[in-house]
């Protein structure tokens, strides 16, 4: 990305494929939008519908060499391998079920997965995915694209350099009210996906966006979770995954400190769109993040007033400067967020083309990551099961 007083070295453009995201398809869009914004990629190549009719309108809607349009990912595998000029990455925006499958013919391929969140439908499956991209050269990249965000690196770097102490309490919330009413029974494409278990997986709001504000809070934090005790409702009548949740965290211990953590996620909240927020609270002070603002970073040192930090202004450091594009003042936001991701992912793909060794501060969700998310929609699922254990 270009960032302020700073010049890269224009490498050449990642040539990139997709899994998914067809014409109509939300998530699709963003990604190829946070593929281009910095001109690091070029989309060259598709699967991007399993109905052969609809991969093929879809190509053409998006320019690609009809040759390099696939109705199945599996063939587009074996061939872009074996093509001179054959997709070096590819972006996973399939529904939960398919995130598996189609990883794992591109990572023994050596070709470098970019993948929607969560990591898969289901945590067999993930471990399975864990081991395959041990296995593999290729890098493996999950789409938390909230940690992009140049205050949440903000937030981290204040908790890492002891700004607010040792980590006591960390609250996270992530509610949404379109879930409200039983919209999947009415055949709306994304709520239907969402809330079937064969696609979506064992968790419904948990797995949809309790994952992003468990990863959020972890991210910030850096705690690692231990223990957890989880209340899951599905409020709507048939719906067969929770559209709410209620978790008690325990974290594992850190400098002697064992800090204690709150989610909950809703999408059966009214009046709340997209209400993602992380608030951490240490021995010397607090920090507040939402996304609805996510220009400011709110920072209270114990006993003094709260002070705003704001995205390239005064108090905002290297870690927020390096993903940011344009001076204070300007909103950046969801869009840009995405796009960071993957500007650090096309880093580490430079860096792996030239054999060198990936920039340390270079940043992004790993596989880890995402069997960390499974793990934790998991025992969220199991928990509730046995009357929140």
């Amino acid at each position: 990305m270009a960032i302020e007083g700073t010049s890269e070295k224009r490498e050449r453009r990642i040539r990139l494929g997709m899994v998914g995201g067809g014409s109509g398809a939300f998530i699709g869009a963003v990604h190829r939008i946070a593929a281009r914004l910095d001109d690091h990629y070029e989309l060259v190549a598709g699967a991007l519908s399993s109905t052969p009719d609809k991969a093929e309108s879809s190509g053409r809607e998006l320019g690609l060499d009809p040759s390099r349009v696939y109705s199945d990912f599996k063939q587009m595998a074996i061939r872009e391998a074996k093509l001179k000029d054959g997709i070096e990455a590819v972006a996973i925006v399939t529904p939960n079920h398919v995130h598996y499958a189609a990883a794992k013919e591109f990572l023994k391929r050596g070709i470098h997965v970019i993948c929607d969140k969560p990591l898969t439908s289901t945590l067999s499956d993930a471990k399975k995915l864990k081991k395959a991209a041990d296995d593999s050269d290729a890098l493996f990249v999950l789409t938390h694209n909230y940690t992009g965000y140049p205050m949440v690196r903000q937030a981290r770097a204040m908790v890492q350099n002891g700004d607010i102490g040792a980590i006591r309490l960390v609250q996270m919330e992530y509610p949404q009210d379109w879930l409200t009413e039983n919209i999947e029974q009415s055949g709306q494409k994304q709520a239907a996906w969402r809330t079937d278990p064969a696609r979506s997986g064992a968790g419904g709001s948990t797995g949809d966006i309790g994952t992003h504000a468990y990863n959020l809070g972890a991210f910030v934090s850096g705690l690692e979770l231990e223990e957890l005790a989880a209340d899951l409702d599905s409020f709507v009548e048939g719906r067969q995954l929770d559209d709410n949740a209620h978790v008690m965290m325990r974290f594992k211990a850190k400098d002697g400190e064992r800090a204690k953590g709150l989610l909950w996620c809703s999408q059966v909240a009214p009046g709340h769109e997209n209400g993602l927020m992380v608030r951490v609270y240490g021995t010397k002070g607090g920090l507040e993040w939402t996304q609805k603002d996510p220009n400011y970073l709110w920072y209270t040192p114990f006993g003094e007033p709260k002070r705003l930090l704001t995205r390239a202004g005064a108090g905002s450091g290297p870690a927020a400067a390096r993903v940011s594009r344009i001076p204070s003042g300007h909103p950046e936001g969801y869009l840009e967020g995405f796009a960071n991701i993957y500007t650090e992912a096309a880093r580490a793909i430079f860096a792996k083309r030239k054999g060198e060794a990936i920039d340390a501060a270079v940043t992004y969700p790993t596989i880890d990551d995402g069997m960390k998310g499974m793990a934790f929609v998991d025992a969220c699922v199991q928990s509730s099961k046995r009357n929140g254990a």
